[in-house]
């Protein structure tokens, strides 16, 4: 199986999350392992076959969904190659088609608003966990305030949900994949403000409570942001 990768996430703890569309299926398929998250040595960074847009032969992977998560194949990651990366042209034209300018119509008619301002789905609802959103708006991006220090936020409308969740694109972070990169940040949100289209990837996280009485959820949140005056930019 060979995906192109267009989600590169970062997550608690220095891992990662990587996901990419099937070139024959042009479905979502997100590499995953029996236990735990994937390490940030997989990353082209450090010799590894992810970073965005690169074309990864995973090998055969085993299919493993587990709605929403729909999109779980496990690998091993030693059989992973990278063999190509995609000019630009060619990667937004992919992002576009699959791009689709409704929330529901990615995740299904179970996403739901969810906390204050926000969007999920119930545990173990949903009818997929990864999609490409075109926004009728311009996302804004912002930092906002976490529990363990700033966070990347944005605000995104597609006309029915309008919300403020997490930003986890890994290039907005620095070295450590944990602290918000301000500088990286800003200059996103300038592009943001006068560049032509943009995609975003998004996805629906493992479901959790966000306080101790509560529902988990399988919260909304933006992976990546492509900007069409450069969708091919990697994290290097």
């Amino acid at each position: 199986m060979r995906i192109v990768v267009n989600h590169l996430t970062r997550m608690r703890g220095g891992h990662i999350c990587v996901a990419g569309v099937d070139i024959e299926t042009r479905r979502h398929v997100r590499p995953v392992l029996p236990q735990g998250p994937l390490d940030p040595d997989l990353l082209t960074r450090y010799r590894g076959p992810f970073d965005m847009a690169n074309v990864v032969d995973l090998g055969m992977p085993e299919h493993r969904p587990t709605p929403p998560h729909v999109e779980d194949h496990l690998f091993r990651p030693p059989r992973a190659k990278c063999i190509d990366t995609l000019g630009r042209e060619e990667f937004w034209a992919l992002l576009y088609t699959l791009s689709k300018p409704g929330l529901r119509e990615i995740f299904g008619s179970e996403l739901k608003r969810a906390g204050r301002s926000s969007a999920g789905t119930e545990a173990g609802k949903g009818t997929a966990s990864l999609g490409c959103f075109s926004p009728r708006r311009k996302p804004r991006v912002f930092f906002g305030e976490g529990e363990f220090g700033p966070r990347i936020r944005a605000e995104i409308d597609d006309g029915e949900f309008h919300v403020w969740v997490a930003v986890t694109d890994m290039r907005l972070y620095q070295d450590d994949h944990a602290t918000p990169d301000r500088a990286m940040v800003e200059d996103v949100g300038r592009r943001l403000h006068g560049s032509g289209a943009v995609v975003l990837s998004v996805g629906l996280t493992r479901a959790y409570a966000a306080w101790p009485e509560a529902k988990p959820i399988h919260w909304l949140q933006v992976n990546n942001i492509h900007l069409e005056d450069n969708p091919t930019w990697q994290l290097g």
